[in-house]
């Protein structure tokens, strides 16, 4: 039987807050048990100012001259759209959210502004730049964000799902919410959950149809609105595969599951309006007529590939210009890889997009500096943007390869659905390693000189140590001390100890690449969860010279705060 717990994180939240707010001598309207008094207590492991300083705010100026003023329309009808995104995910990420930032504003502490500041940059009262260190009280962020009820474990949500079989598919459906009704528990739909928010954004996103003239955006966002009121993306997401003809490239609706830490399965809403670099496009696109000997060419029998996926696969390379929802808060994306839906895959592929002054800002202000601080001196100056972006491309084309629709004990499912709250930290790590073996092939077909191979180690390397900065929890990191470790156990890189700097040995990289490559794409074959477990548990760690490493780079900021205008 499922029951409560006698004190949510909301009620501690809020609990704090009223002690938190009551001024010196006072006692607060609202009694506070020993626990949740402690919650308001100052952390001294933990600063918070710091933390702010963590991200480099940068300011966006895109070249928007080139617009029509039906493309600008359009654009800025977007923008209002993206900013609903903001306000459904900051529900999703924290049920209780707007109440906590309330009682948070209206706290007497010195630091009030900060804590309201850090509290909008995270959607919340965890801080993302630091596994999800709650900085406002002491109450852990739940696994479940606010997708499911905060006591519900995942123990407790797989013995009811299987007590009720024929309630499995919309209980753990990614576009709905999982509430109580006494002791039952009863799928919400994203539609009727956040109506107040998709209603409007809805609106707009008619209303930006209405107004394009480009056939191809007029379809996928009439259709894109219409799902926003009943939950069904799929027509959607093929509309959006066909974009054509228009600078304008937009992704908003539910995508990436990384918020739900239960069971991988919950979506997120967010927002990327972009416009496009039509030549830098077009110089990158030959690479997608590759994705049938990539898949060829992963180390794995023939038996796991996957060529039943569509292989369209278009590439964009485009300027953000807006960001919503799950793209705000924490590390700042710098390109994506959409549909995730496996039936869009199969049918078309996916698209990925390369958001260019994100990734040149970060390369600017984090990845280029590191180098020396991670490699020697010979190899720290082959760190270079050109394999920065070569890198985020090929990671983002190798999302579209290996397993996907899977079998495993006699049951057709996907690799996400076995997987579940483990698949996205394995799939960002096979991502990144898959991008490299690809980019190696690209060397072998002479597509890009051979003789850079040390360039791509040493940029690939470094952006290991920029990716575990993001935290143990964060997929991305998890995914990337993964990579450490294995590799290093594979001698893919030795740690000169007087100079406290890492050497790349190409050779012995190249071979622990293969190998670990080969790990993940197995575990995600026979869909094995209990086998990634174990993986990650194994590997997913930091040993001191990595952490030596990481600590000597507390100058350089941990990722980027970027600032776009409200309108353009």
């Amino acid at each position: 039987m499922i029951t409560f717990k006698r004190l949510s994180p909301a009620a501690l939240l809020l609990a704090s807050t009223a002690c938190a707010a009551a001024p010196s001598g006072s006692v607060a309207s609202t009694p506070v048990a020993p626990a949740e008094s402690a919650a308001v207590e100052a952390q001294p492991d933990y600063d918070l100012a710091a933390q702010k300083a963590k991200l480099a705010t940068i300011p966006m100026d895109v070249d928007t001259a080139f617009l029509t003023p039906e493309e600008r329309d359009v654009v800025n009808l977007l923008i209002k759209a993206s900013d609903l995104m903001s306000e459904v995910y900051l529900r999703q990420r924290y049920a209780e959210n707007p109440q906590v930032r309330r009682a948070v504003s209206m706290n007497r502490r010195a630091d009030r502004d900060l804590l309201v500041e850090m509290f909008d940059r995270n959607f919340g009262p965890w801080d993302e730049m630091a596994d999800l260190h709650p900085f406002w009280g002491t109450t852990p962020m739940p696994e479940g964000a606010g997708f499911y009820p905060e006591d519900l474990t995942r123990a407790q949500l797989d013995a009811y799902v299987a007590a009720h079989p024929d309630e499995k598919a919309a209980l753990l459906s990614p576009y709905t919410v999982v509430r109580r009704e006494g002791e039952k528990l009863v799928a919400v739909p994203y539609s009727v959950e956040y109506r107040e928010w998709l209603e409007p954004a809805s609106k707009l996103l008619e209303q930006a149809a209405a107004r394009t003239s480009n056939a191809s955006l007029k379809k996928f966002l009439s259709l894109r609105a219409k799902a926003f009121m009943t939950d069904d993306y799929y027509a959607s997401e093929l509309a959006w595969m066909d974009l054509a003809g228009t600078p304008i490239e937009v992704a908003i609706g539910p995508y990436e599951v990384y918020t739900d830490r239960l069971m991988g399965a919950k979506t997120s809403f967010e927002s990327f309006v972009t416009l496009k670099d039509p030549e830098e496009s077009a110089a990158l696109a030959k690479y997608k007529n590759y994705l049938k000997d990539m898949e060829a060419n992963l180390p794995i029998e023939d038996r796991y590939k996957n060529f039943a996926r569509g292989f369209e696969s278009p590439i964009a390379v485009a300027e953000q210009v807006r960001g919503g929802g799950d793209n705000v808060p924490g590390s700042q994306t710098i390109a994506f890889n959409l549909p995730n839906d496996e039936r869009v895959r199969e049918a078309k592929g996916a698209k990925k997009v390369i958001l260019s002054n994100v990734l040149g800002a970060k390369f600017e202000r984090i990845l280029q500096p590191m180098g020396p601080l991670v490699l020697k001196a010979d190899q720290a100056s082959l760190v270079a943007k050109s394999y920065m972006q070569y890198e985020t491309l090929f990671h983002e084309l190798s999302h579209s390869l290996g397993p996907g629709s899977i079998v495993v004990n006699g049951e057709k499912t996907t690799v996400d659905k076995a997987l579940k709250e483990q698949n996205s930290a394995l799939e960002e790590a096979k991502a990144d390693v898959a991008g490299v073996w690809n980019i190696l092939l690209m060397m072998q077909k002479g597509e890009l000189p051979a003789a850079e191979r040390p360039q791509l180690f040493a940029t690939y390397f470094t952006g290991i140590f920029r990716a575990v900065r993001f935290g143990a929890v964060e997929a991305h990191g998890q995914g990337a001390a993964l990579q450490y470790a294995y590799l290093r156990a594979h001698g893919a890189f030795t740690y000169d100890a007087a100079a406290k700097r890492y050497v790349v040995d190409d050779a012995k990289m190249e071979a622990g690449l293969k190998a670990l490559l080969h790990d993940i794409l197995m575990l995600q074959a026979n869909g094995d969860y209990a086998g990634t477990k174990a993986f990650m548990a194994k590997w997913a760690k930091l040993d001191a010279e990595a952490e030596a490493a990481i600590a000597a780079m507390g100058t350089l900021p941990v990722d980027i705060r970027p600032v776009y205008p409200d309108t353009i």
